[in-house]
């Protein structure tokens, strides 16, 4: 009895789970007995064959790090076959290493025994002299992911953790008629992961198990033959890559719904108001620096003239309506900026054609080449190959849409990797800058990476009118730039805030232009600045361009602070001719050091978007 009442336990447990696997019913006594005694009897009714490729195939293909060719495929070894009816046709597969993509080389190159078992694996020569960098090249077929979400949920919770089964599970290959499937557990009594694999067609002796690796995508899905890039060589680069900007269902998909004054109420004039203005402020870096006599700080929100969240309000039809002499300091669809992958949409409204014939760089020239891997995987992946036939650099960073500080953020030039890495969340493939301006840093005797922050401060939509904080900020990379060691951090990365070990290197504005001219007395910043200026300003017109849910809506109400993120590229070195590149736009931005390196900083701006004061030396305006 007590068997039965531990059985009934373990169902109700897993039952969502085994429902959502689809794992049939008549197979749950046995998956529960194996899992309970670790029973891994996969070995006793099939066995693992290493597959002999003919002489041809072997030179082709046999040494080849992109080859999508099996080492090993799993068949029937039991004489009576298999039967979809058999209650005890379910078998436990162990993953054989769980890993995060950031240390993934450091595990390898530190556990010499897991290495080799991968190289067996994989087909990977155990004496080869990059066997680390082979191995992580032909992973991608190998591979799966999940996500453990904690009560929290912060960003790193949600940061994915990679698998590979152990032999028997990887040696089942892809086929889009499959007779099994295989599926990840999470067994929550050990709070083990473990894969499970039964049939789904009967199988006489001899058979080759095979999955379908992209089950969950229709077989006349347009996007399947570029998912399924990592197991079937398929060429695309017929397949038209031009980009069109999705219906306004996409800009509202996934968010949720705001609402946007359609009146037009103006909010209370403010000059000549005799008593200080009473500021609400969630952001405590505002708390600390906003000084001036001007303005009050207030505990309450009813008792504000100005609200500073930093928590996305929505009801900005209701705020028009209900205190409309009531400041706030975001705009209605203000996402359409802030989220990356609608960011790249908004930018190429500034384009007046897709690309260029011959070298296929997209336009506009401000905007890094940016394709949606939920969306336009297939014209990616056309994209990614025509580059590819030309012989054009193909390095990519993949971002997720809506995840800041480097999570889950990845630089590749595989493209069996970056078709993958969507199995983790939505991304955003965007052409990695591989010929960066870079910076000497004369303490390290090296050449960096850097990127320049911009403050904009947005006081109006309709009409648009925009400005720039005149001190912007810099960030620094730590390792001297390469294409090349994309795992290492502070050689492709900038932002060293959230590095515990990493040195975050400090120069102010005025510090860097002495030495930028130093270091390029050919290219005047204030060209630069000048160049930057119009980008961000013509980025701002894009996002004015449509209505809502579109673009950006009209509140006279609203005011906001935005950091614009943007790197430097050679155009032509030997020309000295640079670009500036857009990177992101960023939501409530950490101000910190601006506060510290500018103690006036929200005084300043403060004045600007509430008070209609501008200080010509603080602040440039965009129109």
């Amino acid at each position: 009895m007590d068997g039965i009442n531990k059985y009934n336990e373990f169902v109700a447990l897993h039952k969502s789970q085994l429902e959502t696997l689809a794992v049939p019913v008549h197979l749950w006594p046995a998956l529960y007995r194996k899992l309970t005694t670790e029973t891994f009897d996969a070995g006793e009714v099939l066995q693992l064959m290493l597959i002999d490729y003919d002489e041809d195939v072997d030179e082709e293909n046999g040494d080849d790090d992109d080859s999508t060719n099996p080492v090993f495929a799993l068949g029937v070894a039991r004489e009576e076959g298999i039967k979809v009816s058999d209650p005890l046709a379910v078998y436990l597969i162990d993953h054989c290493w769980t890993f995060r993509l950031n240390n993934a080389r450091q595990t390898l190159e530190e556990n010499p025994q897991l290495a080799d078992r991968l190289s067996a694996m994989t087909g990977v020569d155990l004496e080869h002299e990059q066997r680390v960098d082979k191995i992580l090249k032909r992973l991608w077929r190998y591979c799966h992911a999940y996500s453990i979400h904690h009560g929290g949920n912060s960003d790193e919770d949600r940061t994915p953790i990679w698998y590979v089964m152990d032999e028997i599970g990887s040696a089942v290959n892809h086929s889009d008629d499959p007779n099994f499937r295989v599926v990840p557990l999470l067994y929550l009594d050990t709070h083990t992961t473990y894969s499970i694999m039964f049939p789904i067609k009967d199988c006489e002796q001899n058979e080759l198990l095979t999955r379908d690796v992209v089950e969950y995508v229709a077989k006349d899905a347009p996007q399947r033959a570029a998912l399924l890039l990592p197991w079937v060589e398929e060429n695309l680069s017929g397949v038209s890559f031009l980009q069109a900007e999705p219906s306004a269902d996409y800009f509202t998909s996934g968010h949720i719904p705001e609402t946007y004054p359609k009146r037009n109420t103006n909010p209370l004039p403010v000059q000549g108001r005799c008593d200080a203005l009473k500021v609400y402020a969630e952001y405590e870096v505002v708390r600390q620096h906003l000084t001036d006599e001007k303005f009050l700080l207030v505990d309450a929100e009813e008792e504000a003239d100005v609200l500073w969240l930093t928590r996305h309000f929505k009801a900005f039809e209701e705020l028009s309506e209900q205190t409309p002499s009531k400041f706030i300091n975001q705009f209605p669809f203000e996402y359409v900026i802030t989220i990356k992958d609608l960011l790249s949409i908004v930018g190429r409204r500034a384009a007046k054609e897709h690309h260029d014939g011959v070298s296929l760089e997209t336009y506009p020239a401000w905007l890094p080449t940016t394709y949606n891997l939920s969306t336009e995987l297939t014209e990616f992946v056309a994209y990614y190959q025509a580059r590819a036939a030309k012989g054009l650099d193909n390095h990519w960073i993949i971002k997720p849409w809506n995840l800041a500080r480097g999570l889950d953020t990845h630089i590749t030039d595989n493209i069996k990797q970056i078709v993958r890495l969507p199995t983790t969340g939505p991304k955003i493939a965007q052409k990695y800058i591989e010929r960066p301006v870079l910076f000497r840093r004369t303490e390290l005797d090296c050449r960096v990476k850097f990127d320049i922050r911009y403050v904009i401060l947005l006081k109006s939509v309709q009409p648009l009118e925009s400005y720039v904080h005149r001190k912007f900020f810099l960030r620094f990379a730590n390792h001297p730039f390469s294409l090349d060691h994309f795992d290492d951090y502070e050689k492709h990365y900038t932002v060293m805030n959230y590095q515990e070990e990493a040195e975050l290197h400090h120069v102010k504005c005025d510090d860097f232009l002495t030495l930028w001219q130093q270091q390029y007395p050919d290219n005047n910043w204030t060209e630069i600045e000048q160049q930057i200026c119009d980008m961000l300003q013509e980025v701002l017109q894009c996002a004015c361009q449509e209505p809502p849910p579109c673009g950006l809506a009209s509140c006279p109400q609203s005011r906001a602070l935005y950091a614009a993120d943007i790197m430097l590229r050679w155009i032509d070195e030997e020309k000295k001719v640079m670009q500036p590149q857009l990177l992101e736009i960023n939501w409530t931005p950490d101000c910190k050091r601006a506060c510290d390196y500018y103690p006036n900083f929200f005084n300043d701006i403060f004045k600007l978007l509430f008070l209609d004061e501008n200080n010509d030396e603080i602040f440039r305006a965009l129109n």
